[in-house]
This record gives structure tokens, C-alpha cells and sequence, in this order.
């Protein structure tokens, strides 16, 4: 298994997260990596990562998308059979369980896993903007899973990934463009909200449209009915 994080100036959060994501990869009875792509980075996320045993690499692109994809290709060096990929954001924080849970949907077949997140630390928030996500996202959760997409809790069987072709070069939205095209090509796209990754609802987003940008619409919006579909909240950045 390899987890891939882009980060872009994370050097406050990153610790947090891969704590968390090594500490839920600590004993899963299989190999597996963490790889931190730091990307156009002016602090030390670098540095930080490296001191944490993670594997690094460095772009210039400023652009999620290649970012997470570079990661993904570092990963997918040995070639794709019996890897598994997962990925989340330097900003978030995964659960103990999250490695086996992503272990178990790679053993039982299922080629795209798309989990959820939660915020819990609404701080620099308003009141409004909790209740309006909150409120926008149980309307997302089904009876069979759910309808939201998050680079934050992503995972991906290695074929299927280059079956894909990829992550697309794009600076926000490349995590539900990948499940979409999964979809499109008839893929066992399975959507559990069964191990949510706590997330941040920071005001200062890395990536355009982001999920701190997400929350941002949710502050202007008037009070009036849903305007935004539950299955497009985005998150990172």
C-alpha cells in the first residue's frame, strides 16, 4: 500500500496528519509507504516529512492534480499489481483504522473508494456556516453510502489507477474527475462512510474552489434551500 499527501506550505498541519496516517498504516500485515509531495513550497513541509521518515518528493507546479499524480507515479515504480493507493491532505487527519479499511476494500475487490470526511474543529467559523455544512452534508449520506467526493479519503487499486490514466493536471476537482471517469467505465466505485477523515475547516484554503472555499459559499448563501449539490462538496486545500 502507498499513501500519497501534496502539500503545498503545510508545515503547521502535515505533522498531525502523517502522525495519524503512519500510525494507521503501523500494522497492516502488508509493505506499505507514505509519500509527501511538497509542491512550490516556501516552508519547510519538506523538511518536516523527511524528519518523519516519509518519502518526499519536490515539484513546482502549484497544481493539485499533478501533484497528487506525481506522487501516485513514485508509487506506481514497481508496477501496479497488488499495490493499493490511497491518498489524503496535509491538512487532515485519518483514523487509526483507516489503513485496514482501505486494506479491506482492496481484498474484496473494489477498484475506486470513496469515503468521507468530518470537521470538528469549527473555530474560525461562524455558526451559520457549521449548520449549512452540516446540514448539506447528512442530505449527501444514502442508505447505501453516500454522494460526496474528497481527495481527503481516497483509494484506488493500482490497475484500475492506470486503467485511468491517472489524475488529470488540475488545480482543484481532480479527485471527482478520477471517480467520475471510474463511473463513466463502469468500475466497482464503492462509496463507504463507514471511516470518515477528520478534516479542516481552515479559512485559508492551498488549492482554488477548495473545500475553504466551499465553506466560504456557505457563508454568503442566503438563507434559502440548498443551492449546492451534496455529491460536488470538495475538500482539500
Amino acid at each position: 500500500m502507498a499513501v500519497v499527501v501534496p502539500a503545498h506550505d503545510e508545515q503547521a498541519l502535515l505533522p498531525g496528519c502523517l502522525t495519524s496516517v503512519l500510525d494507521s498504516l503501523r500494522h497492516l500485515p502488508v509493505r506499505a509507504e507514505v509519500i509527501v509531495v511538497a509542491d512550490d513550497c516556501r516552508d519547510a513541509t519538506a523538511a518536516v516529512a523527511a524528519r518523519l521518515g516519509v518519502v518526499v518528493l519536490t515539484v513546482r507546479a502549484r497544481n493539485v492534480g499533478r501533484a497528487r499524480a506525481a506522487g501516485m507515479a513514485y508509487a506506481l515504480r514497481n508496477g501496479p499489481q497488488g499495490l493499493w493507493l490511497g491518498t489524503t491532505d496535509a491538512d487532515s487527519r485519518v483514523p487509526r483504522r483507516w489503513g485496514g479499511w482501505q486494506l479491506r476494500h482492496a481484498r474484496v475487490g473494489t477498484e475506486l473508494l470513496v469515503g468521507t470526511v468530518r470537521v470538528t474543529e469549527w473555530a474560525s467559523r461562524s455558526t451559520r456556516v457549521r449548520e449549512r455544512f452540516e446540514t448539506r452534508y447528512r442530505q449527501g449520506l444514502t442508505g447505501a453510502g453516500h454522494r460526496h467526493v474528497h481527495g481527503a479519503n481516497l483509494g484506488c487499486a493500482a490497475t484500475a489507477y492506470e486503467r485511468l490514466g491517472g489524475f488529470a493536471d488540475l488545480r482543484h476537482g481532480e479527485d471527482h474527475d478520477l471517480v467520475e471517469r471510474g463511473r463513466r467505465l463502469a468500475m466497482r466505485v464503492v462509496a463507504d462512510a463507514g471511516c470518515a477523515v477528520r478534516t479542516s475547516a481552515r479559512r485559508h484554503g492551498r488549492a482554488p474552489h477548495g473545500f475553504a472555499g466551499y465553506l466560504d459559499a456557505l457563508d454568503d448563501l442566503p438563507a434559502a434551500p440548498s443551492t449546492v449539490a451534496p455529491e460536488r462538496t470538495p475538500c482539500g486545500g
